[in-house]
């Protein structure tokens, strides 16, 4: 294979792999929302939706290693814990996501079957294409992404062109935040230091085993695959916002039902009475492969911490599907409901774990590692406090942390304690770790 043709299939791999139920539904409800702030809300999605996933897939280029190289300059006890944690986290609640979200838009509403049902043939298909893992990469890169990419295409190309352009008012306070909060919710962040690990495995498995030429190999997939998530995002947004006056979603409905009702009325609108079929194909493909990443990176894992074992790698590989099976039954909302107090803790972990593994590394020794994630920690305490019911407890500190009120009051003294460590250690005497 061509070294063009092979970073074009990486490429789509990875977007695949990142591209599942909360990319497809949280974007055009956001629109809708935002309304004629739509680009602001676009660029505050973008930085948790895009940019920092694809640093994160960068970070993977220059370790490439697994998730337990992010983490290790804190302390190699630290990292085996985080690792265990997101990929509890992972394969708990992005992973049934999918399979609640097919079975909700997908498979209900034509079919009328039980979520075991749906979950169960489901996860049996993702078992089997986690069991032959070796051929992962080719076949979603290949086969499935560009019927994504191109149901994605129409759905908003024709939508974007078929429309007045009368939005609505603005419903946020802050477009910009509220986008990078939604983003938090597509769980690329943390999607990307767990598919991260599947591109390197699957490309060592096709021999690719020089360093320079798969860290060239994946940054160059990764800005491909970034600059296509951009795209779709940023015209699934902007669909929800042309769509504003023309779509009535009901308030009174859970944020999931809203976010399936918009997601089905543009498609109507753009596809016709073909749009329900097709919406249906794109949910269950974009969910698939999505659910399959989760679960190969989650069992690549515990293969490497139980030695290589592949009895490790096929009963993790059962396990996770036998939880989406059981996690699956819930509806999409109350997984979301579920998410929330794990993403206030673990995203900005590991937004900061992907950054510091993007800077040189002078700039960021095991000691700046240990100040910034110990800080990061700290600060978040009172956003998963809130998540989690005693918001009052800590409401106070809303007053003297910056962007509390924001839930993201972890993210100035994060970089406050990573510039003034660098700051006192490039002028101390001894420029020593």
């Amino acid at each position: 294979m061509s070294s063009s043709k092979e970073t074009l299939v990486t490429a789509f791999a990875l977007f695949s792999l990142f591209f599942g139920a909360g990319n497809l539904l949280l974007p055009p409800l956001l629109g809708y929302n935002a309304g004629e702030a739509w680009s602001w809300v676009t660029f505050g999605f973008i930085i948790t939706a895009v940019i920092i996933p694809i640093l994160g897939i960068l970070a993977h280029a220059k370790l490439q290693g697994t998730m337990f190289d992010f983490g290790k300059k804190v302390s190699p006890v630290f990292s085996i814990v985080y690792c265990i944690i997101v990929y509890l986290i992972s394969i708990a609640i992005p992973s049934p996501r999918t399979a609640s979200a097919t079975h909700e838009i997908a498979i209900h509403p034509s079919f009328g079957t039980s979520p075991l049902l749906t979950s169960s043939v489901y996860f049996a298909l993702v078992l089997l294409f986690v069991l032959n893992r070796s051929k992962i990469l080719n076949f979603i890169g290949k086969f499935l992404t560009p019927l994504i990419v191109i149901i994605l295409f129409l759905v908003i190309g024709i939508g974007l062109f078929s429309n007045d352009m009368l939005m609505n008012a603005s419903r946020f306070e802050a477009p910009i935040i509220s986008g990078v909060l939604e983003g938090y919710q597509t769980f690329d962040a943390i999607g990307a230091v767990v598919v991260g690990g599947v591109i390197i495995i699957s490309l060592n498995l096709k021999g690719h085993t020089k360093f320079k030429e798969k860290r060239a190999l994946i940054r160059k997939s990764g800005f491909i695959a970034g600059s296509g998530l951009f795209i779709i995002y940023a015209g699934l947004i902007a669909v929800g916002a042309l769509f504003g006056s023309d779509i009535f979603v009901d308030n009174s409905l859970s944020s999931d039902m809203q976010r399936a009702t918009l997601l089905r009325g543009i498609s109507l609108a753009a596809l016709g009475t073909f749009g329900n079929t097709v919406l249906s194909i794109l949910i269950a493909l974009a969910c698939f492969t999505t659910a399959v990443g989760i679960v190969t990176g989650t069992a690549d894992y515990f293969k490497g911490l139980f030695h290589g074992s592949q009895l490790a790698y096929v009963i993790t590989g059962v396990i996770s599907c036998a939880v989406g099976i059981l996690v699956g039954q819930l509806d999409f909302h109350s997984i979301i409901v579920i998410a929330i107090p794990a993403l206030m803790f673990i995203y900005p972990i590991t937004i900061i774990l992907i950054l510091l593994n993007v800077v040189p590394d002078k700039y960021a020794t095991p000691t700046i590692f240990k100040i910034v994630v110990l800080t990061t920690i700290l600060f978040s305490v009172p956003d998963f406090m809130g998540s989690i019911g005693f918001g009052d407890a800590v409401a106070f500190l809303e007053d003297y942390i910056p962007l509390g009120r924001y839930s993201m009051g972890w993210v100035l003294p994060a970089l406050l304690s990573f510039m003034i460590g660098n700051l006192l250690k490039f002028s101390s005497p001894k420029k020593n770790n």
